[in-house]
């Protein structure tokens, strides 16, 4: 193939991004929890618009990751679950931030 350059391959910031976080509920989850500190499943529930069932799919994958961890009590009488975001989920979310603010910057061209 002589006279034709070959292209450097280029990493693009796309293929940072992780895709757990990727998700539209998990990344709510995430941004949530870390925004917020520690929020209830029904709170969750709330500022995602997830179902209970999709809430709990989610929450038990982002927690087998180790990006949250969940504390189960009884409160008044009543089950009660708790989230908080772990130090791991914290920097896999500001990995997955920058990696999209890249993304952002090679799109817009900046």
């Amino acid at each position: 193939m002589a006279g034709k350059a070959r292209l450097e391959p280029v990493s693009s910031p796309a293929l940072a991004l992780d895709p757990l976080i990727h998700e539209r509920v998990r990344l709510a989850i995430l941004a949530a929890l870390g925004s917020h500190g520690q929020l209830t499943f029904n709170e969750l529930k709330a500022l995602t618009a997830a179902t209970d069932g999709n809430l709990s799919t989610h929450t038990q994958k982002l927690e087998s990751a180790g990006y949250i961890q969940a504390a189960k009590g009884m409160f008044g009488g009543r089950s009660k679950t708790t989230y908080e975001i772990t130090p791991g989920g914290r920097a896999a979310l500001a990995g997955y931030l920058n990696a999209l603010q890249r993304l952002m910057g090679e799109v817009q061209g900046l």
